[in-house]
């Protein structure tokens, strides 16, 4: 069997945790400089507010005051998804968080003395209880059978935030249920053409031969066509294993002409992958870096360009990856041009147990004292908020009414961000 724990509204959720005024009343959160809306409380939905509607036209249609409105604030929805993550990996065999809202939960030979619906509803209960996170639970033979369970457990309070699909009178009775759209894996292009071959919901796709699925859809197809049947098939522990890539770009709030405000955004986005590097224990050999104009602004002059480096040794270090991606930058800036978009992009990763340094070009004493002073610093930040201690490239030039640097997150227009309550001593919730 296999279970996956999806949190209800992830992103409005975590909001209301620390504004529990909030609970029951229209809540959305915004993108990257407040753009459009990414993430909605069911009462927003019931307003009409659609995913991806930008936040102009929100307020134009709804007005002001009816909807509240959150920047992104992805620091304490990662903290929050940790703790839920931490409470599954107790509970459960083995965790594979598939995002940072759902995680995979694998139940082969497990059999709790409760029996498996009722251990989901406890588990449920349990992550609510510790963290005031609701979170809804499906249980079935695959993964897909599974994320559908999880959809009737979030609609149907009957279910008790876990539903089970174990008998085959349950799984047609829910594929039949189901519209084709909603299945996990078809996609809005193959949605289309699904309505158009006259199947509208899961079942519907179930009843089609083998062959015509190969036919139409090929491997990824028949792999989900193969789950909703119950035959398990799709193999997501790819997602626990280490990312060939790591990348962090911005748009920014406003554009930028200087070389020395640029510098500043991309040494943060130098250090951000750094920073994602270390977590997953891994370095990256290619550091790239690539910067872009306004291609929406014609009556401004166009230009963008990339360009890559290749470290002789991979490195996770804060400092090495900073002097590339600047080394880069020096070679693509050109003058007399806006720039909106930025950023970092690290390849070629390998774990750290198997770097292989240069044999002309490594300095091992060199190496010790930049991973000492990486530890030092990610010890800091993690205890005293992220970006406590940063290195002078990552210091912008602007500073705020108190003296302060304006951190990473002034560069992203984030008008109405929450504090940052599970991470900042200065910012913790006091009552």
């Amino acid at each position: 069997m296999w279970g996956i724990v999806d949190c209800d509204n992830c992103y409005v959720s975590c909001e209301r945790v620390f504004r529990p005024d909030l609970r029951g009343k229209p809540v959305v959160v915004l993108s990257n400089n407040d753009g459009c809306v990414v993430a909605r409380s069911n009462e927003a939905k019931a307003m009409g507010v659609r995913m991806g509607m930008p936040y102009y036209q929100m307020r134009q249609q709804f007005g002001k005051t009816s909807i509240t409105a959150f920047s992104s604030n992805y620091e304490l929805y990662g903290n929050m998804s940790a703790r839920i993550m931490s409470i599954l990996r107790d509970e459960a065999p083995r965790v594979l968080q598939y995002s940072i809202d759902e995680a995979f939960l694998d139940l082969e030979g497990f059999a709790p003395a409760e029996g498996l619906k009722a251990w989901g509803e406890r588990l449920a209960a349990k992550v609510m209880r510790w963290t005031d996170m609701p979170v809804s639970i499906g249980i079935a033979d695959t993964k897909t059978l599974a994320k559908v369970a999880s959809r009737f457990a979030k609609k149907f309070r009957a279910y008790n935030k876990c539903c089970l699909i174990s008998e085959e009178h349950q799984r047609r009775k829910a594929l039949m249920m189901t519209d084709i759209g909603d299945v996990w894996g078809i996609g809005r292009k193959w949605n289309a053409r699904m309505e158009a071959a006259g199947i509208a919901t899961a079942y519907d796709f179930t009843e089609k031969s083998s062959f015509w699925v190969d036919s139409h859809m090929h491997l990824p197809g028949l792999r989900t066509w193969k789950e909703l049947r119950g035959e398990s098939c799709i193999d997501i522990d790819g997602y626990d294993a280490q990312r060939k890539s790591i990348c962090t770009t911005r748009s920014f709030a406003e554009m930028i002409g200087l070389y020395d405000d640029l510098r500043t955004q991309v040494s943060n986005f130098a250090a951000h992958c750094a920073e994602k590097l270390r977590i997953q224990g891994s370095a990256g050999g290619v550091v790239s870096v690539f910067i872009d104009t306004n291609r929406f602004r014609t009556d401004l002059p166009q230009y963008g360009a990339s360009h890559s480096i290749s470290l002789a040794t991979p490195t996770s270090t804060t400092i090495e990856l900073i002097s590339a991606a600047r080394r880069c930058l020096e070679l693509i800036f050109r003058e007399g041009y806006q720039y909106k978009r930025a950023g970092v992009i690290i390849t070629d990763i390998v774990d750290n147990g198997a770097v292989q340094t240069s044999f002309l070009d490594y300095d091992a004493e060199k190496s010790d004292k930049l991973a000492g002073l990486t530890r030092a610093m990610d010890a800091i930040n993690s205890r005293m908020g992220q970006e406590t201690v940063i290195l002078g490239a990552q210091q912008y030039a602007k500073t705020d009414a108190e003296g302060k640097h304006q951190k990473f997150a002034a560069a992203i227009r984030r008008s109405f961000k929450s504090p940052d309550y599970t991470s900042r001593p200065d910012e913790f919730p006091l009552k």
